[in-house]
């Protein structure tokens, strides 16, 4: 399905690979990575425990490498930056690349759209600060479970947009592309808050969703890569899971093992045939 996807929506070709048997057997297990260091709790704005991140990088700090900015899942209500899609993180950091996974503003206490300034807010840091952690600040990839797929739908929709970066009017908030994992694509409350109501000059998106998700429905998410594929002139990538439920990036799994490896050829595809924004 991956392959076929990578394949047939953006021309992308997906290594095989073999995974060795205790790789498979050892495989929930596998989630950190110890030539990868964690830098926790870095303050990007002033709202105490919902404006930290961390970011991920390998040990001996390889320069260049592609970035991915991560926000978690949890309905705007509920989640933590180090829940899901922590082997994503700590797999892709050891393969070179820079990973931020960030908290940010909830429910009942906030309200749209102080999530959506925050992960802005998150981008802007992280443009400005890849480079220390041996990052292209030019190749931004954001990413997000459930919630978190909203959240980088919507930054990747409205770059620049002042309504988004109160008091960071300035700060350049473009992104090179979205991987969106069974995502929540509606509105948060009325017009203009839907990743649908602002589908004009999208980048590439890598879309996953399972079939079997009975939290946030594959039907709609079909609806929003069928309209997005008609609006936007990028390619947009979108693989069924068959089997897949909500929060299939919760624990590491052969399965979430070729998932990495797509959103791997996804960014290298991404740098070798896209302008630096």
């Amino acid at each position: 399905m991956l392959h076929r996807a990578l394949a047939d929506d953006a021309g992308i070709a997906l290594p095989s690979t073999r995974r060795p048997w205790a790789h498979i057997l050892l495989a929930p297990f596998a989630v950190a990575r110890r030539d990868v260091l964690r830098v926790g709790n870095i303050a990007y704005g002033d709202a105490g425990r919902r404006n930290l991140l961390d970011v991920y990088h390998r040990r001996d700090r390889p320069t260049g490498g592609p970035v991915l900015v991560y926000f978690h899942g949890g309905g705007f209500r509920i989640g933590h930056k180090r829940r899901e899609g922590r082997a994503l993180l700590h797999h892709l950091a050891g393969r070179g690349w820079v990973c931020v996974s960030a908290n940010y503003r909830l429910a009942p206490a906030h309200h749209y759209p102080d999530a959506h300034v925050d992960a802005k807010r998150v981008i802007a840091w992280t443009r400005s600060h890849a480079t220390d952690h041996g990052g292209d600040p030019r190749m931004i990839i954001v990413s997000g479970s459930s919630a978190g797929a909203h959240l980088a739908s919507m930054i990747a929709l409205t770059p620049n947009d002042p309504t988004f970066q109160p008091g960071f009017e300035s700060a350049d908030t473009s992104v090179a592309a979205v991987v969106g994992f069974y995502g929540y694509y509606g509105r948060v409350t009325g017009p203009g808050s839907s990743p649908l109501d602002r589908l004009r000059d999208a980048p590439p998106f890598l879309v996953l969703h399972g079939d079997k998700d009975s939290s946030t429905l594959v039907e709609d998410t079909r609806e929003f890569v069928t309209r997005l594929r008609q609006a936007s002139s990028r390619p947009v990538v979108y693989a069924e899971l068959p089997g897949a439920q909500h929060t299939f990036d919760l624990f590491y799994s052969l399965r979430y093992s070729h998932i990495i490896d797509a959103v791997t050829a996804f960014g290298t595809w991404l740098r070798e045939s896209q302008p630096h924004r």
